[in-house]
């Protein structure tokens, strides 16, 4: 069972989590998010200690990601995709972070 809380203009959910670490991600959040089931989500910590929870897309959903539009840049790949990482971590960051 679940329990929502209204704290600050923004809600929280308490979940239980099982003897094996398993938890329940609550529907709203799956759906803010993108996250469909089954799939995978990536946690990871910010400097500041926060954890943030990620939808991880599926090889499927990125087939043919790179053959969709010719290259227009002498950039590496890797390079455009470390920036494009930034940008979006940077975004979702400020989404989340909380006014004081």
């Amino acid at each position: 069972m679940s329990k929502t809380e209204q704290l600050n203009n923004s809600e929280k959910e308490i979940v239980a989590v099982t003897k094996h670490g398993q938890a329940t991600i609550p529907k709203r959040f799956r759906e803010k998010l993108g996250i469909e089931a089954p799939g995978k989500v990536l946690f990871r910590e910010t400097e500041d200690g926060e954890v943030i929870v990620e939808q991880v897309r599926s090889p499927r959903e990125m087939r043919g990601f790179a053959a969709r539009s010719e290259a227009s840049t002498d950039k590496p790949a890797s390079e455009i995709l470390k920036e494009k990482r930034d940008q979006d971590r940077k975004e979702r960051d400020s989404q989340f972070s909380t006014e004081e």
